[in-house]
């Protein structure tokens, strides 16, 4: 793969580094990578780089389209080497899993609007939310263990209302959260 990739960076005009390489196959080795965790497999296989040059290789293949970069919402971005295909995402709720399904139906772009008001559409990013079978597994063992004595599946348990809890009501002020006394104007 090494082989393989620099010879893809050279076909392209691309400079052939030991980090731009180490970024690849940190990429390959774990699709929908965070920047960080590329930094870290990085670190562990050639030893010091900076933050800023992972992100700056990143950008590079990006570019370059050796690697694709998506970002889910509320997540950060993650990076991947499947390029080249019109595939989607399904996304966990719960862990933040991300794994790759393929095209909606037919070819790219797969999902046609009813007005594509003048483009040309080549692609459909499309990300399918919901929770993995790992976190419903979890959130269905935990949801049976919870269930009170005598209750049915899918009964909820109910819990007390606790009362309110009010502020003393003795005439006196809140204290000041710095424990001092407000200071008085001297104009006048």
């Amino acid at each position: 793969m090494v082989a393989d990739s620099a010879a893809l960076l050279r076909e392209r005009g691309i400079q052939v580094t030991a980090q731009r390489l180490a970024v690849l196959r940190a990429v390959a080795g774990q699709p929908h990578i965070t920047a960080d965790a590329v930094a870290e497999v990085v670190r562990a296989e050639i030893g010091a780089i900076s933050l800023q040059s992972v992100y700056d290789a990143l950008a590079l293949l990006v570019s370059e389209r050796f690697i694709r970069r998506i970002q889910p919402s509320g997540s950060p971005a993650r990076f991947e080497d499947r390029v080249g295909d019109n595939h989607h995402h399904l996304i966990c709720r719960t862990c933040g899993r991300v794994v790759d399904v393929e095209c909606t139906v037919g070819a790219a772009p797969c999902l046609t609007p009813i007005d594509g008001r003048g483009y040309e559409i080549d692609e459909a990013e499309v990300a399918y939310w919901g929770r993995c079978p790992g976190c419903l597994e979890q959130s269905r063992a935990a949801s049976s263990g919870d269930r009170p004595t005598g209750a049915r599946p899918g009964q909820r348990r109910t819990r007390r209302a606790r009362p309110p809890t009010n502020p003393p009501t003795d005439g006196k002020s809140i204290p000041r959260s710095n424990n001092r006394p407000a200071r008085r104007s001297s104009r006048g």
